[in-house]
């Protein structure tokens, strides 16, 4: 039987409530996998609540701790997954890589491409795994894309995507939050949620070639921090231009900053057809729509249906474990399974690494106001844009 793995949770706000979720579910299915060991966060109270969470499934209730280094210090654990905020995920990753804790962070993986590549090594020094919490992937209508596209060609060899949503976002400015900070958050949703659309494209269609964008904040955009106005650094608007090294290309259009109607649509096309999409950060998804060459339409749940039936039951087991369909619920189950199985995770650092790279590849394009290749910013040869928050955090 395989160990009992002692797991912590450090960050304990936003979305570890959905990995706090996951781990409860796995515990109903597989009690003996884990037991919850450690909860960290800078606020005693979000840590204590989710220890009170945690006692409900396990004879003991997990410690409470508010700084890693301390945590580190008094327990011995086998896991760590890391949900604090961007700029900290080097930091906490390389301290309980150091000692000996596998982890999985949140996405993106590091702040910054340097910041990525710090804990990959770090994992490979001390011989333990990096992970990336990215759930979108593995649900069933993102794995059924991947199949469509890449096995059945049922909309034939892909072509070109279309990825475009405008909406408009109020500017008066609203209360303070990291993410609004630029050494901080590392970039706006260009990185945040759009680090799920770079890891589904890539998913998709392979690796990038080159990128060409525009990255703007088209409305002077402030927030109250401590009772006075400051910056909010996030971008409202990009326009990218995706080209893949397979000849796929896309074009990735968010704004917030335009007034009147509004829109969201992605449209997927290969050489037969199309796919209809309405959500330009997390989808494909079963409600989406399939339109061949001739005009017949069929919606893309038949797809998924199709796809669920081609799977061998270990298949089914291992991309969809206890029955899961929830990404989420899929990624900490895959993060402690690998652990337990001397395997790597599905989205292992290097992965995560390289989506995050299409993100910097749009921010760098813009600050160079030119193309850049893809393999130039992976590399770190094109490190302008980054270079400030690198320098920020002593990333050398």
């Amino acid at each position: 039987m395989a160990k009992k793995l002692k797991l912590a949770i450090i960050g304990c706000g936003g979305m570890s409530h959905g990995h706090l979720e996951g781990y409860i579910n796995i515990k109903k299915g597989e009690p003996e996998k884990f037991e919850f060991s450690a909860m960290c966060d800078p606020v005693l109270e979000r840590a204590q609540n989710f220890a009170n969470e945690a006692a409900k499934t396990q004879d003991k209730a997990p410690r409470v701790y508010t700084d890693v280094t301390t945590m580190l210090k008094n327990e011995d654990l086998d896991a760590a997954d890391i949900c604090s905020r961007h700029s900290d995920h080097h930091v906490n990753a390389i301290e309980c890589l150091n000692h000996g804790v596998n982890i999985m962070t949140e996405k993106p993986f590091g702040v910054t491409i340097k910041a990525s590549k710090a804990i990959i090594e770090a994992g490979k020094r001390n011989g333990k795994i990096t992970a990336v919490a990215e759930n979108i992937r593995r649900g069933p209508s993102q794995r059924a894309a991947r199949w469509m596209f890449n096995e059945s060609k049922i909309i034939g060899d892909p072509r070109m995507f279309f990825s475009q949503m405008a909406q408009w976002r109020d500017v008066k400015p609203g209360g303070w939050h990291w993410r609004l900070d630029l050494m901080l958050g590392g970039g706006g949703m260009v990185m945040d949620s759009g680090a799920h659309f770079c890891d589904t494209i890539r998913y998709l269609f392979g690796d990038v070639d080159t990128v060409y964008a525009r990255v703007e904040q088209l409305e002077p955009r402030k927030a109250v921090k401590d009772g006075k106005i400051v910056k909010d650094w996030q971008e409202d608007t990009w326009v990218a231009t995706i080209n893949f090294k397979n000849g796929v290309i896309g074009t990735w259009t968010v704004t917030w900053s335009a007034p009147g109607q509004g829109f969201s649509h992605v449209f997927y096309y290969g050489t037969e057809g199309s796919l209809r999409d309405g959500d330009v950060f997390h989808g494909p998804w079963g409600n989406a729509e399939i339109t061949m060459k001739d005009g017949t339409k069929r919606p893309f749940q038949e797809i998924v249906d199709e796809y669920m039936k081609t799977l061998s039951e270990d298949e089914k087991n291992r991309l969809f474990p206890l029955g899961f369909t929830n990404g989420v619920y899929i990624e900490c189950y895959d993060f402690l399974d690998a652990i337990q199985n001397n395997r790597q995770p599905e989205v292992t650092g290097e992965v995560g690494l390289r989506a995050k790279a299409i993100c910097e590849s749009i921010y760098e394009s813009a600050y160079c106001g030119k193309a850049v290749k893809y393999d130039d910013v992976l590399s770190g040869k094109i490190n302008a844009y980054q270079s400030q928050i690198d320098n920020y955090w002593g990333l050398w």
